[in-house]
């Protein structure tokens, strides 16, 4: 599927392919939830790099995020890159080092219409903040860390794959 997205103001525009463009996973970490959700979650979405073409490149600033040890005491920053708008400041997509053939757009930068996902996997709940209300629905599955399948394997399980 071909993938449009901007910023808000609009100084940045990019497209993508991808054949995983269901936005069914919701991501609670403190990341991204101060970084990109409002509703206490985020989602991305899996895109082919190589597909990536941006205008309005020079409008991007990138985030590398703080992470801490269990201690709380050690910082150190992410490898990955979260690329922001520096006009408006809405997030674009992440890019990690450690899969250089995949962008991950966040849904919300995205104008095309995305398909409905049948279930949603809830991850990083053990970083939920008090106030959010996990909204799981039936078939829904919840995670206190990272599930063991894939952005692909769940779109392979579920015979969604483009």
């Amino acid at each position: 599927m071909h993938l449009e997205g901007s910023c808000h103001c609009g100084s940045v525009t990019f497209s993508l392919d991808s054949v995983h463009p269901y936005p069914y996973q919701r991501c609670y970490c403190s990341i991204c939830r101060k970084t990109q959700g409002g509703g206490g979650y985020s989602i991305n979405l899996g895109g082919d790099a190589k597909s990536l073409k941006v205008h309005g490149r020079q409008h991007i600033t990138i985030y590398h995020a703080k992470m801490r040890d269990q201690s709380g005491e050690h910082v150190s920053a992410s490898s990955a890159e979260r690329h922001f708008c520096h006009l408006c400041g809405s997030g674009l997509w992440l890019f990690s080092p450690e899969w250089p053939e995949l962008i991950h757009p966040f849904a919300s930068a995205i104008d095309t219409d995305l398909p409905v996902p049948p279930e949603h996997t809830h991850l990083l709940l053990d970083s939920k903040a008090s106030w959010v209300e996990v909204q799981a629905g039936k078939k829904d599955q919840q995670f206190e860390q990272y599930p063991t399948e894939s952005i692909a394997q769940w779109h392979e399980r579920l015979g969604l794959v483009s």
